[in-house]
């Protein structure tokens, strides 16, 4: 049985809400992670480092069974729970008055973190269908920013406390944001009609055999780093080699966190008329040309033009985020099969968990390479990734790879997988 469009607009709202008020979440304690663990803990911030990085490896081992969870109870409550994770975790943070404790708590937060992509988007697929699933997913990342930057304003007020109230204060603002987005969660009403796993489920093995899926999912990886260079690499570049006030630094973030938040969902309608693997890869190539903008800065740009000339790239840039975002993600959710969702979306989810796991190392190695070979290198990974979505588009499902395509030409690609007629 189908769900009425009232229905479905209900269920979107309070998905979109949901996510608003996690990235909230996101927003006040990404930025500041370090700091806000330092505080709270006393450890030192090596060691928080190290344990940080230890919590997020681990918390890698843990995807396989969120995927298998999806598949198994769904992404509404898997989503439910891994809110429910976050929020104990952070309400947890100021307790954790030993480095074992520490540790554990990072870990839940970690699991936590890496775990809500996947069964958000698993969710979305619940829910939508076709160019309506691109449309609540650009709607989703939109309002995520939006979110972001509000959390990041909240966390400067809530700093500007004495001591360490204002950071302990942040744990207890971040556990009622993620608790109150598992409420609802809750609340979104229970989809009807999602396909059912075959007698004997593939599981992973599917998963893993399924060549044209890991492409996109190895091209997504070497991209992603594209995006985490915007907060890791790019303040120490604009300070260090453009000579840019450590202000200036924080505006480029705010413009493209403002950039992508308000033309998120147009850009989005956009790309819906091109193929998404071709749309994602314009996005990729574009990024190159940002990567390459930012190489000539220092050479050619000095003083108050350099302030004109980084806004400009950054400007660039956000383009490329934008082109790029909606239809890779929406062609990682339209390629997975229904009753694989789950799995299949937490494979593709390592693509930035991993990436975002090493970022930190290979960054810092070519920030100290010098001013070029960071920019030099990342272009070439992310125009290695474009070529792999090109590749890829002719071994993809049609659906997946065109919006809008009619749901009878989906039929070939679950017949070959589940090896019976497909579920309508």
């Amino acid at each position: 049985m189908r769900s009425t469009s009232a229905e479905a607009g209900v269920r979107a709202r309070r998905l979109v809400t949901a996510g608003l008020a996690g990235s909230i979440g996101d927003g006040m304690y990404v930025p500041l992670t370090m700091l806000f663990v330092h505080s709270l803990t006393g450890l030192s911030l090596t060691s928080i480092g190290a344990g940080l990085t230890i919590a997020g490896l681990c918390a890698l081992a843990f995807m396989p069974a969120v995927g298998a969870a999806i598949d198994r109870f769904g992404g509404r409550r898997v989503l439910v729970g891994v809110l429910a994770l976050r929020a104990i975790g952070f309400a947890a943070y100021p307790f954790a008055d030993s480095y074992p404790a520490f540790l554990a708590v990072a870990l839940v937060v970690a699991v936590g973190m890496w775990a809500t992509s996947p069964s958000q988007q698993a969710l979305i697929g619940d829910i939508a269908q076709g160019a309506e699933r691109d449309r609540l997913l650009a709607w989703d990342r939109s309002l995520r920013n939006a979110g972001m930057g509000c959390g990041s304003l909240a966390a400067a007020g809530l700093l500007a406390l004495n001591g360490t109230t204002g950071f302990t204060a942040a744990a207890e603002v971040l556990a009622v944001a993620f608790a109150v987005a598992a409420v609802l969660v809750i609340r979104i009403p229970h989809v009807r009609g999602r396909a059912e796993p075959p007698e004997a489920p593939a599981g992973y093995r599917q998963v893993l055999a399924d060549r044209p899926y890991l492409l996109i999912t190895a091209a997504n990886f070497l991209i992603a780093f594209g995006y985490t260079t915007q907060a890791m690499a790019l303040p120490v570049f604009l300070t260090r080699d453009v000579a840019l006030p450590d202000a200036l630094a924080g505006v480029v973030f705010a413009v493209n966190t403002a950039l992508v938040a308000v033309l998120g969902v147009p850009v989005a309608r956009l790309t819906l008329r091109a193929r998404r693997t071709r749309a994602a890869a314009l996005g990729a190539v574009v990024f190159a040309l940002s990567f390459a903008a930012f190489a000539a800065l220092p050479r050619f740009v000095s003083g108050p033009d350099a302030i004109v000339a980084v806004l400009a790239v950054a400007v660039l840039y956000t383009v490329g985020e934008l082109v790029h975002s909606s239809p890779s993600l929406g062609l990682s959710v339209q390629a997975a099969p229904d009753h694989l969702r789950g799995r299949y979306l937490s494979v593709y989810q390592l693509s930035w968990s991993v990436c975002r796991t090493v970022a930190p190392l290979l960054l810092g190695f070519l920030l100290d390479a010098g001013q070029w070979h960071l920019w030099a290198v990342l272009a070439l990974m992310v125009l290695s990734g474009a070529a792999i979505l090109l590749g890829a588009e002719r071994s993809l499902p049609p659906h997946a790879v065109i919006a809008g395509r009619a749901p009878a030409a989906t039929a070939s690609r679950p017949v070959r997988r589940q090896g019976r007629p497909a579920r309508r």
